[in-house]
């Protein structure tokens, strides 16, 4: 791989993270943001093509969110399943938006590329006597589809064996290290990223890296939130790179409260405990605390209903009874199904003084996944030449209003390798296209600060605004929200703003540029955006739940959102005509300013 000394001739948007100029550079053909299934397959494609590429992560590379999966990854991998059929329970749980030619694709394409995984070095739990994978049932599944590994520790055998890979190939890696801001050629293309690498490893400081294909798969935003699945450093900074880039996003009012979270009491904050919906798959039955089963009689899947509905379900029993969660009772598996079957999630329970083997699991939903992101076509291609994602952080229209259980892991692997093979084939031009096109620069929105790195654009939030930020969200724009808690948020995120503005203007200071200060940034972005869309659409929707607009309404809102950052830092949120999404490149119309 060919190195660039001494700082690259390229600076970020006006919209950029405050930031040190970068003081070294990488070149390469692809740079990957992020380590999880979706970046370490499109890395590991585009280097088998004989491009130069780039991952650049976070944490360490085993580090991603996919390590956190423990249910598994859906395909119509089983006899007498078909991907119609995993078709039809996708589209139901999406509550009338999945992009259904997105769908099509997922469910033909997924088990090929499982299959794939597996030729990768992933192994899937089998038969002992047949070999033949052991699939089991989630919510929303009429079928066993779901394949696991370690009996409930499947994203940690996927990252194991690709993590593997990526080094076995040789593909240059830069871990520690928080992405900043995109950088663009002259004609608006994706040229590379500006990153800060967190002290350890051969780079230090803030540096970038040059690339012709820039590739977001940097996980969910969960850390919005007070409770989350979600690891710390799932923060929204792809989205918010994207957004600061020009790009659309979409259905970022679409957060998955996962139903079952471990409940640690009511002071408990971040990462919490998951216990798998392949649990309740298995048998395990959703018991308030006379043991009653409320999920009866509100599906007619029960407790693997939809995962929105039986957040709800949770949700309505626990206001009904006064309570701050419900148990899910599994007592029946024994020890040695509990031990065999789901010893991760056995050992969470005990660590926290939890028998599951004796006593019922006490939980309550919290946040787990983004259905919404950065908005993209069938190849992983944003609005901004150049720059795709994939993964959590995308927005493919697969997901809709609502994630069927265990599909996020399988659109990660399937987009990559649509990714990879837009990449590769050169239809966007991206191989070699900064060397090509000359060194990246400012474009019309752009310019140099005064100490001619990040132009002096929007002041950084303080360290302390992530949890100020993360109780805003959870009151106001939680499992439950309304028209009342939603404009309270948004009045409070515009407070939180509004002070760190003032301070610049009044003193000329901002927060000390920083990890926890780009993070806390970041996260006040992403909270503006899934506030403003959930205000905007007054309607209840898949995991959209508006307590004041109790009904669906697919006249007027059977369609998604988008929106985008402009460079004063308004945001102009718009709906398509329709549920399925414009194409990538076709101009938009009906803009509506809101701060």
């Amino acid at each position: 791989m060919t190195r660039a000394t001494g700082r690259p001739d390229a600076v970020a948007p006006a919209t950029a993270l405050r930031a040190a100029a970068p003081g070294w550079a990488i070149e390469a053909d692809v740079v990957v943001v992020g380590s999880g299934v979706a970046g370490l397959t499109v890395a590991l494609r585009c280097a088998a093509a004989g491009a130069r590429v780039t991952v650049v992560t976070k944490a360490r590379l085993d580090d991603g969110s996919t390590r956190w999966a423990q249910g598994g990854i859906a395909a119509a991998l089983g006899e007498g399943d078909t991907p119609e059929q995993h078709l039809d329970d996708t589209l139901v749980a999406g509550a009338g938006l999945c992009d259904e030619r997105a769908v099509r694709t997922l469910v033909t394409e997924g088990p090929d590329a499982v299959r794939r995984l597996i030729a990768t070095g992933a192994r899937f739990d089998a038969d002992d006597d047949t070999g033949e994978i052991l699939l089991t049932r989630e919510g929303g599944h009429h079928r066993r589809r779901i394949a696991h590994a370690g009996g409930d520790a499947t994203g940690a055998e996927i990252s194991r064996a690709l993590v593997e890979a990526v080094r076995a190939a040789g593909i240059d890696t830069v871990e520690n290290a928080l992405v900043l801001d995109l950088l663009r050629d002259d004609s608006g293309r994706a040229a590379g990223v500006t990153l800060h690498v967190m002290g350890e490893g051969r780079r230090d400081g803030v540096g970038a890296v040059r690339a012709g294909a820039v590739v977001l798969a940097t996980g969910g935003m969960g850390q919005i939130f007070s409770a989350t699945t979600n690891p710390a450093v799932s923060t929204g900074d792809g989205v918010a790179l994207a957004l600061r880039a020009g790009a659309e996003v979409s259905d970022l009012e679409f957060v998955q409260f996962h139903p079952t979270v471990l409940w640690l009491g009511p002071e408990a904050e971040g990462q919490q405990p998951l216990v798998s919906e392949a649990v309740r798959g298995e048998g395990a039955h959703l018991v308030d605390a006379d043991g009653v089963r409320f999920m009866q009689g509100q599906h007619e899947l029960a407790e693997l209903a939809p995962r929105d509905i039986v957040a709800k379900g949770i949700m309505r029993r626990m206001r009904e009874r006064g309570a701050e969660h419900m148990y899910l009772d599994a007592r029946h598996f024994g020890a040695r199904m509990w031990e065999r079957r789901f010893p991760t999630i056995l050992a969470a329970c005990r660590a926290h003084g939890i028998d599951p083997v004796t006593e019922p699991i006490p939980v309550a939903p919290a946040a787990h996944y983004a259905s919404g992101g950065v908005r993209t076509d069938l190849h992983g291609r944003t609005t901004v030449p150049g720059l795709y994602a994939c993964g959590e952080v995308a927005c493919t229209g697969v997901h809709g209003a609502n994630r069927l259980a265990s599909n996020s892991l399988l659109e990660g692997l399937v987009f990559a390798e649509r990714i990879a093979e837009d990449i590769t084939a050169g239809a966007a031009g991206a191989a070699g296209a900064a060397g090509a096109e000359g060194p990246a620069r400012p474009g019309p929105d752009e310019g140099i600060g005064p100490d001619g790195g990040a132009p002096a654009g929007p002041p950084l939030l303080a360290s302390e605004a992530r949890y100020e930020i993360q109780h805003i969200m959870t009151h106001g724009a939680g499992v439950l929200r309304s028209a009342e808690s939603l404009a309270r948020a948004a009045d409070q995120l515009e407070r939180v703003h509004d002070d760190a503005a003032a301070q610049l203007r009044r003193d000329g200071k901002t927060a000390e540029p920083g990890v926890e200060t780009w993070e806390a940034t970041n996260l006040h972005l992403v909270a503006r955006v899934l506030v403003a869309a959930a205000l905007r659409r007054e309607e209840t929707r898949g995991c959209h739940w508006r307590e004041d607009r109790p009904a669906r309404d697919d006249t007027a809102w059977r369609r998604h959102l988008l929106v985008t950052l402009r460079p004063d830092g308004a945001l102009d949120v718009r709906a398509t005509d329709s549920e399925a999404f414009p194409p990538p490149t076709t101009p938009r119309a009906e803009t509506e300013s809101r701060p």
